[in-house]
Order: structure tokens, then sequence, then C-alpha cells
């Protein structure tokens, strides 16, 4: 993977990521649920914790590659 798709894969992942955790905050203000709840289904929230780990990991291939 050179620089500009690991670029592109992480303006997606984070894009993504943003939108679900969006759609989270939607739905919980419509529910009425207390912020600390709402917040906690974000932080527990599998699919959310798979994709920081993604980014995670691009951040580190790509500082990786810049060192090269």
């Amino acid at each position: 993977m050179d620089q500009q798709d690991l670029k592109l894969s992480k303006k997606l992942i984070f894009s993504y990521k943003k939108r679900l955790e969006k759609e989270i905050l939607d739905r919980s203000t419509k529910l009425r649920m207390p912020q600390n709840k709402f917040e906690e289904i974000i932080n527990n929230n599998n699919e959310l914790i798979n994709l920081k780990k993604a980014l995670e990991d691009l951040e580190m291939e790509s500082e990786t590659r810049n060192k090269v």
C-alpha cells in the first residue's frame, strides 16, 4: 500500500467512524438517553473499537513508511 492509499484509507475510515458516532448520538438524543449512557455506548461499541484500531494501525504503518 503506498502513501496515497494509506491517506485515502485513513480518511474513509475516519469519515465512517464519525458518521457512526453521529448516528449513535442522534438516536440517543431521540430516545432522550442521558449523555453518560450514549458516551458509554460509543466507547463500548465493537465496530467503533475496530475502526479506532484500524486507524491506529494505518497511522503506525504511515509513520513506518515515512521513516524509510
